[in-house]
């Protein structure tokens, strides 16, 4: 066996022959890294398994049931089996609470969770604060991937989880763990057990400072799905989201509440997005959203001021910064309303972020009751996609968008008159932007701006 040294960019997979401080493929900075490969002499290769499609049995799409129903949706409908779920998130998240939780709630069978950065004790501590304790949980600390795989063998649990992949490393490779290649083979070794034995496999990841996944890119690529679990610190409310699932959908969200005994999921999650809705301030508006197959009530808010320097100033928080200057553009021009010498600031309560089109609508409303000092019923609802030339555009999903506002208790649904919607009172269609200031704000329209 020869051992050859390469390098390689973590950010791009470029490989080089040695070592330099830029990536000149991606053209960034200090990612290229020391990789040492044991080159071995070729073995005679087995003839593969061939098989006709229609022959091959589906025992492989079984799907194991979670104590959850958020992850058990946002996943498909369960965690299948074989499969490996890369479960990512930054530090302090609640990553580790999350799956601990998980694990701790199976009563049935049995589950086993490897901690790589923490004690067995720090791990009870954890437990016990989350008011759980399982006969049916197993514990080890080990970061060596061999004998991980030995500690899988022995107690062969219904699935398994990694707190983190990071610290995880391989005595066939002298790199440290962490490094490119460490994490790379590590989970290959783990892809590789998961479809041997069936065994389902959640490995945690941690986040880098642009909120990728760390390590290399291919990771994301072998693995079967991809879990986001994104949340501020100064907010309470955490969000499971999909991007990635080779089995089931990869726009739905899972929301948690983050509480003293643990995580706690959030079964009505426009009653959570609402629960701060007033009827009496101005600059805010109820959006109706779509994540995935769930509409969702979230709140918009809105503050327009007067700005006498030169240099005004536009702020987004939840969507889009180059769309909220579009969508100020369009009424600037469309409505004849100024903001060349105004702030505008828009901001997704409670730390959500979305960019579902539909959100136009809403964040044009909360701007335009900001900018008259005049408050939207608290009743009214809004989605609608606002084009460049004025028009309100028809999104997708708008029985279920009706049904979901109906069921809150909004009286007026504003929405493109190009969607086709129930024939009731609710619905308040207009074609332009033009249409709806007459609609929505009693025709009230904005003075000229003085030359």
């Amino acid at each position: 066996m020869k051992t050859k040294l390469t390098y390689v960019c973590s950010a791009c997979q470029q490989v080089f022959l040695k070592w330099s401080g830029k990536c000149n493929n991606c053209q960034t900075w200090n990612t290229i890294e020391e990789q040492k490969i044991n080159t071995k002499s070729p073995t005679p290769a087995n003839i593969p398994s061939i098989k006709k499609i229609q022959d091959i049995s589906e025992h492989h799409t079984q799907r194991v049931s979670l104590p959850g129903k958020e992850i058990s949706r946002v996943l498909g409908g369960g965690l299948v089996k074989g499969s490996v779920v890369l479960f990512g998130g930054e530090p302090g998240v609640g990553k580790s609470t999350l799956m601990l939780q998980l694990a701790l709630r199976m009563k049935a069978q049995s589950v086993l969770y490897v901690t790589g950065e923490e004690s067995m004790d720090q791990v009870k501590l954890r437990a016990e604060r989350i008011g759980i304790l399982s006969q049916s949980c197993y514990i080890v600390q080990e970061t060596l991937i061999e004998s991980v795989l030995q500690a899988i063998d022995s107690t062969k649990p219904l699935w398994v989880i990694i707190d983190s992949i990071q610290t995880m490393h391989s005595d066939q490779f002298e790199n440290s763990p962490g490094s490119v290649t460490q994490v790379r083979e590590c989970t290959n070794l783990l892809i590789q057990y998961a479809k041997r034995t069936q065994t389902p496999i959640f490995i945690v990841g941690h986040i880098t400072k642009d909120g990728s996944l760390a390590g290399p890119k291919t990771m994301e690529h072998m693995v079967d799905v991809v879990l986001q679990f994104e949340g501020d610190r100064n907010h309470r409310y955490r969000i499971l989201r999909s991007t990635k699932n080779r089995y089931g959908s990869t726009h739905e969200i899972g929301l948690y509440d983050m509480q003293g005994e643990g995580l706690k999921e959030v079964l009505n999650p426009s009653e959570w997005l609402l629960y701060e809705h007033h009827a009496a301030a101005s600059g805010v508006a109820v959006a109706c959203i779509m994540e995935g197959n769930q509409p969702l009530l979230i709140e918009t808010q809105a503050l327009v001021v007067s700005n006498t320097s030169a240099h005004t100033h536009r702020v987004g928080n939840g969507i889009d910064q180059k769309r909220l200057s579009l969508l100020l553009a369009v009424i600037e021009k469309q409505l004849k309303i100024p903001f060349f010498n105004k702030d505008v600031f828009v901001n997704i309560a409670g730390g959500f972020k979305s960019e579902d089109p539909a959100l136009d609508l809403a964040i044009v409303s909360a701007i335009l009751s900001s900018h008259f000092e005049q408050s939207i019923p608290r009743t009214s609802c809004f989605f609608g996609e606002v084009g460049l030339t004025g028009e309100i555009r028809p999104v997708s999903s708008v029985a279920q968008r009706i049904t979901t506002c109906e069921k809150q208790g909004f009286k007026q649904i504003y929405l493109s008159g190009r969607n086709v919607y129930k024939t009731n009172n609710t619905c308040l269609p207009a074609i332009t932007l033009s249409a709806f200031l007459s609609l929505c704000f009693n025709g009230q329209k904005a003075p000229e701006p003085h030359l």
